[in-house]
């Protein structure tokens, strides 16, 4: 089956200036090397820590900003090959959902004005009286209703001008949608509404989704593979629930003992990384990783490791990761049976009244 996505050797050096004459002193490796394939209606997380590059490759994907190296074929086509008007044509199929829903709303326009813009532009509805029934449309899919259209971004809360932002998305009713950290600045309920609503939308239109975030307790809900990001490379990839059940590299380890659990009743090991996370301007030879693994190895120092697939669909971007102690499993309850059961009881009389309520 050919991939709807098909990303190669994508890289984005960005060029550091010093000085009265600007000139360049180094280069910030954002992006160093990345491969990925995403097939049509399929849902992949890049995931990662602050600076690792995740929030880069989307935009590169879309070409917001030009990389300096790579390949990138959406639907068979080579993006990086069009002219710009071209390439404007070509992003009626691909979208994006930002992390700021304020920021990436503008202040002056109705509404009704923002969703009904891109339907002018790509000539999806042809007609003041067209555009007004797509734009309600829209806003019935998000959940928003008609009325809506009337009113400016302030006027809204922040998990409905994510809705917003989401139904703009949509309105050009495109094949990719590249979601950067788009519930990250919302509450924890407000987060679910909005992963359950695209989930919703994805299945009944068929959307592929990149979802970019930090948060593996927001990505095991929507994805259906997960690549692990760190200093703009890839160290691992696999399906969500193989990564949970069975993480190699000692980074993804890190990062899912970092998970906080539901239940204060129960304790696990967890995987503490030293250190801070090395500049891009100057990351260390061999594997990047190498200054903070807790299992490394001489030749780590200066061997670059490949991300090699283990023919099931898990890749992972470290030659030892068998050699490593199994993940420590999740202990046992300390408290006594009744105090489980009396946390129970307080969350299902917690979900009760949010019923009643609503």
């Amino acid at each position: 089956m050919t991939a709807l996505l098909a990303v190669r050797d994508l890289a984005k050096h960005f060029p550091v200036r010093r000085g009265a004459f600007g000139l360049v002193s180094g280069h910030v490796r954002a992006v160093d090397g990345v491969d990925f394939e995403l097939a049509a209606g399929e849902t992949l997380a890049i995931v990662g820590e602050s600076g690792c590059g995740k929030s880069t490759v989307g935009r590169l994907v879309l070409r917001l900003i030009e990389p300096s190296a790579g390949t990138v074929r959406f639907e068979g086509e080579d993006l990086l090959a069009l002219s710009d008007s071209a390439m404007r044509a070509r992003r009626q199929r691909m979208q994006v959902i930002f992390q700021d829903p304020y920021a990436s709303l503008n202040p002056r326009m109705t509404v009704g004005a923002m969703l009904g813009e891109p339907l002018m532009l790509h000539g999806l509805a042809k007609g003041q009286a067209a555009r007004r029934a797509r734009v309600a449309e829209l806003l019935d899919l998000v959940g928003l209703r008609p009325d809506h259209a009337r009113r400016y971004p302030h006027e809204f809360s922040g998990g409905q001008r994510q809705r917003l932002a989401i139904a703009r998305a949509l309105a050009v009713e495109p094949k990719l949608i590249v979601a950067d950290e788009p519930v990250s600045a919302l509450d924890v309920s407000i987060q679910a509404q909005v992963i359950n609503l695209m989930r919703a939308l994805q299945q009944r239109f068929g959307l592929a989704y990149i979802f970019i975030s930090h948060d593996l307790a927001v990505v095991k809900h929507i994805a259906d593979r997960i690549a692990v990001m760190y200093l703009g490379k890839i160290v691992e990839t696999a399906t969500t629930e193989e990564l949970f059940r069975q993480p190699r590299h000692p980074y993804t380890r890190a990062l899912l003992a970092a998970v906080p659990m539901p239940d204060p009743t129960v304790e696990r090991e967890r995987a503490l990384l030293e250190g801070d996370l090395p500049s891009a301007m100057a990351p260390p030879p061999g594997c990047r990783f190498n200054t903070r693994c807790p299992f490394v190895r001489e030749s780590c120092r200066s061997d670059v490791p490949a991300l090699a697939d283990d023919g099931m669909g898990h890749a992972t971007a470290c030659p030892w990761w068998q050699e490593f102690p199994p993940v420590s499993p999740i202990a046992a309850a300390r408290g006594p049976d009744q105090d489980r059961a009396r946390l129970e009881r307080l969350q299902a009389a917690f979900v009760s009244a949010q019923r009643e309520a609503t």
